[in-house]
Order: C-alpha cells, then sequence, then structure tokens
C-alpha cells in the first residue's frame, strides 16, 4: 500500500512565513497604539494586506492537509480535519493526468486525478510524499483512463 502525505519540510516552512506575518501584523499595530508614527491609511492597507495573506496561507495549508492511500485496486483519500474518510475503487478513476512544469531549472510535477463522482484530488511532487510512486500505481491500475498531453 502506498501512503501520499504531506511532506513535514512543506508544512514547517510555511508555519514559519505564517509566524514571520503574524508578528509583523502584531509589530504594525502595536505601533499604531502606542506611537502611531505613521498615517492612519497606511495602518488600514498594511494590517489588511498583511491579514489577507494569512487567511489565504492558512487555507492552503489546511485543504492540502490530506492523505492518500493507493493499493489493492483502490484508492483512500482522508481529510484528518473535515473528518472524511472516501474510499474509490480504481475502477471509478474517470480521468488522470499528469502535469508537468519547468522553473527556474526545477520541474513542478502535479498529477490530478477525477472519480465518477464528480470529485477530484491533486498531488504535486514538492508538497506530498512517494509522489512517483503514486503515479507509476496510476499508469499501472488505471493506464487507459489516461489523458492524453496535447504537445
Amino acid at each position: 500500500m502506498l501512503v501520499i502525505k504531506p511532506k513535514v519540510s512543506t508544512y514547517i516552512s510555511l508555519s514559519l512565513v505564517l509566524l514571520i506575518l503574524i508578528s509583523g501584523l502584531v509589530y504594525i499595530l502595536r505601533d499604531f497604539a502606542y506611537t502611531g508614527s505613521f498615517g492612519i491609511w497606511f495602518y488600514l492597507i498594511a494590517c489588511t494586506l498583511i491579514t489577507l495573506v494569512i487567511l489565504m496561507l492558512l487555507v492552503k495549508m489546511l485543504a492540502g492537509y490530506r492523505f492518500i492511500t493507493a493499493g489493492r485496486d483502490q484508492i483512500i483519500v482522508k481529510l484528518p480535519l473535515r473528518g472524511y474518510t472516501k474510499t474509490y475503487p480504481v475502477a471509478q478513476i474517470l480521468a488522470w493526468e499528469e502535469e508537468i512544469v519547468k522553473a527556474n531549472k526545477k520541474e513542478f510535477r502535479q498529477v490530478t486525478i477525477a472519480f465518477t463522482d464528480k470529485q477530484s484530488i491533486s498531488v504535486s511532487n514538492h508538497e506530498h510524499e512517494a509522489y512517483a510512486d503514486l503515479v507509476a500505481y496510476l499508469a499501472k491500475k488505471a493506464g487507459k483512463q489516461k489523458v492524453k498531453s496535447k504537445k
């Protein structure tokens, strides 16, 4: 059984960025409360932008936290924060596609799997462990459902 789970290093780095943003927001609010060295518009715009970035980062972290198990002709998707577990037989795979993007001398890969119940999951090589094993499993078990690239 393949277990595809989030990389710990990705969540550590995102958490560090989140802590830096929160400390920056606290610093700006503290500066506004005690000294007020900038105009009110600076504080309004800066706090709004930083809060939006914090919320988007939190949503990305929470939405991407999932475990996928593949094996025995089935794929099990677990979303622990929602308490959601769904088992899909390989026969329920409608289509799957692997996208490859080369940027800054690095290769980013993402596979998207669509199921017959109109649900889909995406797994990338930079955010999840055992990515290559999942692609090999899909090629072996659901090779006919692979979407042919236009290139």
